[in-house]
């Protein structure tokens, strides 16, 4: 008997040994791997926003290469994940770090117009915003030819989301509302979407190519500016409807993340993780995916 108790007392305190250095392992090598890892090696972003319509949109799961732009400059066109640039940041230096790597402001897609020294312009020509840019070193300003934008109207919709607020989401007025190629579209989101619209005295159908405007009635769209050597000018492909630089002025190159490379899933909701759809909506969920923009590269 008093063999048995000590083999049990010595497993005993093998286990716990055991255990306690798994945890150790756990908590000072394979997390801090794991969090340099996601951090600096690649990110994994759900588009939460129209912005970048119809080259991503809502749904829609990317993948971004962290690692590369720790040593490779951010180029024109060059497609980004930052953070919110107008989050109340932290004076301390730690709290910072802590705000746009762990938990803080939400994260940001934009495509890259300028780069450090060049200089952005924008105006308007026959009734239309165009961008001009001078390329640091260069000494006239060339007219961007834009081929990713938005080319189709953004029609006003209501009731199609979970805060059942007036929305604007692309629409090819080629095909029915039931077959629309990047959104689910109801007549009856169509009806309330234009009631809501005309009562706040808004369209309830934007074109491609017509002017943008702030909160308070101002054009966004005529801006100039000469980049200093740490700031990007970002805009959204579906120039209508987004919130970028041209609100905001130029991004700080600490708050860039890493560059959008490749889409990888592509679905008609907003939920944040496919398998809660999945369990909401478990046949209409394949009805959702929309299987040609799975699985491809991003330019």
């Amino acid at each position: 008997m008093f063999k048995i108790k000590k083999n049990k007392t010595v497993e005993t305190k093998n286990y716990k040994k055991s255990y306690l250095k798994e945890l150790f392992e756990a908590i000072f090598i394979i997390i801090p791997i794991a969090f340099l890892i996601r951090t600096y090696g690649y990110g994994l972003y759900q588009v939460p926003t129209s912005s970048m319509e119809t080259t991503m949109l809502r749904g829609e799961r990317f993948f971004a290469d962290k690692f590369t732009v720790l040593f490779r400059e951010i180029k024109h066109n060059d497609i980004i994940s930052f953070n919110e640039p107008r989050f109340n940041y932290s004076q301390n230096k730690i709290i910072e770090l802590f705000q746009r790597y762990v938990y803080g402001p939400s994260n940001w897609t934009k495509r890259v117009i300028g780069i450090p020294g060049d200089e952005v312009k924008g105006t308007i020509e026959d009734g239309k915003p165009v961008v001009y840019l001078k390329k640091k070193g260069e000494i006239e300003f060339k007219k961007l030819e834009e081929p990713y934008l938005n080319k189709y109207p953004l029609i006003a919709l209501h009731g199609s989301g979970s805060n059942r607020t007036l929305d604007y989401k692309s629409y090819d007025p080629k095909y029915s509302y039931q077959d629309q190629p990047f959104y689910r579209i109801s007549k009856n989101s169509v009806q309330l979407g234009e009631k809501v619209a005309v009562l706040f005295g808004l369209p309830a159908l934007k074109n491609p190519g017509t002017l943008s405007f702030d909160q308070d009635g101002k054009n966004i769209d005529v801006f100039e500016r000469k980049l200093n050597e740490d700031e990007y000018w970002v805009m959204g492909d579906n120039r209508l409807n987004s919130d970028d630089s041209r609100n905001w002025g130029p991004l700080n190159k600490k708050y860039i993340h890493g560059k959008i490379v490749f889409r990888i899933w592509s679905s008609d909701s907003s939920e944040s993780w496919w398998i809660i759809d999945f369990i909401k909506h478990p046949i209409d969920f394949w009805k959702r995916i929309r299987w040609n923009r799975c699985f491809q590269s991003i330019a």
